[in-house]
């Protein structure tokens, strides 16, 4: 054997050495894909039924969100109709109570039947 022949050999030599030492990281890094594909995998298997269950929420609230709503339209025509029942009340009976108390403060004033005036005559006689 020469002594190209020995170079070549030793660095035939070198050479499997480096690739044993760049074969162990790019293994590892291989199970880290595989285990990476593994826990995306069961994600997404699991986000599934929840996704499911999000949407059927969002259904049910939907409903209740219509109910609720025929609810306040009801509430705001009883609220209308109340409003009104007070205003004709107030208009039919507020203006003779309004006169009716009027009346009544002329009546004490002319007859001087204020609680003040009876008090000043009972500390005066």
């Amino acid at each position: 054997m020469s002594g190209g022949d020995i170079a070549g050999l030793i660095a035939a030599g070198v050479f499997a050495v480096l690739v044993g030492f760049i074969a162990v990281p790019l293994l590892k890094f291989g199970r880290v894909l595989d285990q990476t594909r593994d826990a995306i995998k069961e994600a997404s298997d699991g986000i599934t039924p929840i996704l499911d269950e999000t949407a059927t929420t969002i259904h049910e609230t939907n409903k209740q969100l219509a109910r609720v709503d025929v609810i306040t339209r009801n509430v705001a025509d009883v609220t209308g109709n109340v409003s009104a029942l007070v205003s004709l009340f107030a208009a039919t009976v507020g203006g003779p109570l309004i006169k009716l108390a009027g009346f009544s403060a002329a009546v004490r004033a002319a007859f001087g039947w204020t609680r003040g005036s009876r008090r000043s005559r009972t500390t005066t006689d």
